[in-house]
């Protein structure tokens, strides 16, 4: 039998320790950039008609610390410490994308424990996917057949490296095994980067740290018009306006950056595109339009979730289930009736979804800062309540009428198919959400859309509806992440990295 050749790999990095979170940072760049390079150029090879003489293997790095204490610094974060002793660690990627971030964990977890870092190669094999640089389609220049053998020469992806049991708290240690430090290990990540490329038509880079969703297009539409709006004010609090194809747009006095003249607009629209209007601390604003659906409403927030944002919020339009309601009435969840069915396995329907107090207050401000309006002529024009998210976009038609009976049953005053979705994955992920929707129409009291009446009604609320939502996220920025990101959303052994 002939005997298989080791895979050829990048030079071994033995464990090292760190007092210094910069230091560690540091070391996990240097790992992980020559790890990376290994693979690309047996990659460039193998493009050009050589083929390695064994498999070619890069792993990613990892970073490890032992808590000998229950004791830790007091802290009144939703992370940045551990609960118990016992060894913790992850594998990272994209420390130049993520470095900002994996700093500040690292820093925390020190303040909290005092510990050491331990920063060192794992076994994790990097899929030759995730090593492709920006604008490099290096597969694409391969036969069928070349194609064919890059699997045998590469590791692919690995879909059991990638499940989110960790986030769901159903993942259990092996014998031995350390504990995880964060929700999301380096190839899970990977694989959402590259997802959200592909639904978004933006780089994973441009995403800021406070996400909007909507589920029509003529929010989109102002939206791309007020980004361009703040983009000729020399002032603006913004620096660049992008768009799918990543197509910049710096701000007035700004001149370009590299890479800027990479961009162009696409021949068509992807899936669900993102806009994003940056801030050069990344807290500016990200908006996708998911379109219709639970399904893609949990596809987005699924891959939006590694990114760590600050919060995300759902803004859209909904079916009125009250007849006090008026048309272009504003809605503000405070409980969600989860019948999308796209989350029942990984959040049973059981676990409750919690309003957040600091999301509520923030967009009740804003709804009361953007209207002028206050006491009770701001409850005239917005109720607080159980929305209802479902997956059949035509549940009217059911028979014996038990959707209505189910909605009014749980006190529900209004219906969509995507905010109990956004909610739920924003509780799974523990990242910040909250639901301001609009009435668009009332289908139980006869008042269903007409293309007039609906057009009419999307000039008169859709940029005041956009507003209030900015305005929520300025309200919030200004807050800071440290009240934001709540205790509620802790499990009993929550991950230390946010």
């Amino acid at each position: 039998m002939a005997c298989i050749p080791p895979p050829t790999t990048a030079p071994f990095s033995r464990p090292t320790l760190h007092s210094e979170p910069a230091a560690a940072l540091a070391q996990v760049q240097h790992i992980y950039r020559q790890q990376i390079e290994h693979l690309r150029e047996a990659m460039q090879r193998f493009v050009t008609g050589e083929s390695p003489a064994a498999h070619v293997r890069a792993c990613y790095p990892y970073v490890r610390v032992q808590i000998t204490s229950v004791a830790r610094a007091a802290t009144q974060l939703a992370y940045g410490f551990i609960e118990g002793p016992g060894d913790y660690e992850t594998t990272l990627t994209r420390p130049d994308l993520f470095a900002g971030y994996y700093l500040e964990q690292f820093r925390l977890l020190q303040a909290s424990h005092g510990m050491q870092f331990e920063v060192g190669l794992s076994s994790q094999p990097i899929p030759v996917h995730f090593s492709f640089a920006e604008h490099d389609h290096v597969e694409g220049q391969l036969s069928a057949e070349r194609r064919m053998l890059m699997r045998d020469l590469f590791d692919l992806p690995d879909l059991a490296a990638m499940d989110d049991g960790i986030a769901n708290g159903t993942w259990e240690p092996k014998p031995g095994e350390a504990l995880p430090l964060s929700l999301f290990t380096g190839p899970r990540v990977d694989y959402s980067l590259h997802r959200l490329r592909h639904y978004t038509g933006t780089l994973p880079e441009w995403f800021q740290n406070f996400v909007l969703f909507t589920n029509y297009q003529f929010y989109i539409d102002e939206f791309v018009r007020l980004g361009h709006a703040e983009m000729a004010r020399p002032d603006s609090e913004y620096i660049a306006f992008i768009e799918p194809g990543n197509v910049v747009t710096r701000r007035t006095g700004l001149v370009a950056e590299a890479g800027d003249e990479l961009g162009s607009p696409p021949p068509r629209l992807p899936q669900m595109p993102a806009y994003h209007l940056v801030r050069a601390d990344n807290s500016g604003i990200t908006m996708v339009n998911i379109g219709v659906g639970p399904a893609n409403a949990k596809t987005i927030t699924d891959h939006i979730a590694v990114l760590r944002p600050h919060a995300w919020m759902m803004l859209g339009h909904c079916a009125g289930l009250r007849n006090s309601q008026q048309l272009g009435d504003y809605v503000l969840a405070h409980a969600y009736v989860r019948e999308d069915h796209v989350l029942d396995a990984e959040l049973p329907l059981w676990v409750p979804v919690p309003a957040l107090a600091e999301i509520q207050v923030a967009l009740q401000q804003a709804v009361a800062d953007v209207t002028q309006m206050s006491g009770q002529d701001l409850k005239r024009i917005m109720r607080t309540g159980t929305v209802a998210s479902t997956d059949n976009r035509n549940w009217e038609l059911l028979p014996d009428n038990l959707p209505q009976r189910r909605f009014s049953q749980s006190r529900a005053v209004a219906l969509d198919m995507e905010s109990a979705t956004i909610a739920a994955n924003g509780f799974r992920f523990r990242v910040p959400y909250g639901t301001l929707l609009c009435v668009s129409d009332k289908p139980l009291h006869g008042e269903i859309k007409l293309p007039g009446m609906a057009n009419h009604f999307y000039r008169e609320r859709v940029d005041q509806h956009l507003r209030i939502g900015m305005r929520a996220i300025d309200i919030l920025r200004a807050g800071g992440p440290q009240r934001l990101h709540s205790r509620k959303l802790r499990s009993f052994a929550e991950t230390a990295f946010q």
